[in-house]
């Protein structure tokens, strides 16, 4: 088995379902991974994408503070496989340790952290979306106009 590290792209909405979506990213061989998540996972996630700190910690704080006390830290985390429709994940641990999750939660830990995702290779040829070659001057034009949109911008006004 061979993985692949991705980008966490970040969590997308899939219509019409209305049902969020973890988007992970790999550059070589180009694949996008959309993997399902719940709402809550959803927000979980991009709370730690964004970096920001909740006033009190939330599960996955308090699981890398249990490892910390364990003279433990998260090495990286990997989607392992699929059992029918579900993906797996694993945890490991910088001793050496290696603990089944789930891959929302397996993301969210590694995005607090900043540690490495990876996907297996085989199954990322398997459950995964070719990545289409980006034009690098357009994607950083749009980039750009996302960073600096607002939705005062899309107001229409009766013209005379």
């Amino acid at each position: 088995m061979s993985n692949v590290e991705v980008e966490v792209v970040g969590v997308r909405i899939e219509m019409p379902a209305n049902q969020p979506i973890l988007l992970l990213k790999a550059t070589e061989p180009a694949y996008y991974l959309p993997i399902w998540v719940g709402a809550i996972e959803a927000n979980a996630l991009s709370i730690a994408q964004r970096g920001l700190t909740p006033p009190r910690p939330m599960a996955h704080a308090l699981l890398l503070d249990v490892l910390s006390s364990y003279d433990a830290e998260l090495a990286d985390v990997a989607i392992t496989g699929k059992d029918g429709q579900i993906f797996l994940a694993e945890i490991h641990t910088s001793d050496g340790k290696s603990i089944s999750a789930r891959p929302s939660d397996a993301v969210t830990l590694a995005l607090t952290a900043q540690c490495p995702v990876y996907v297996d290779s085989d199954l990322l040829k398997e459950a995964g979306i070719e990545a289409p070659e980006a034009d690098e001057e357009e994607v950083a034009q749009f980039r750009d106009f996302l960073d600096n949109v607002s939705a005062e911008d899309f107001e229409t006004g009766s013209e005379s």
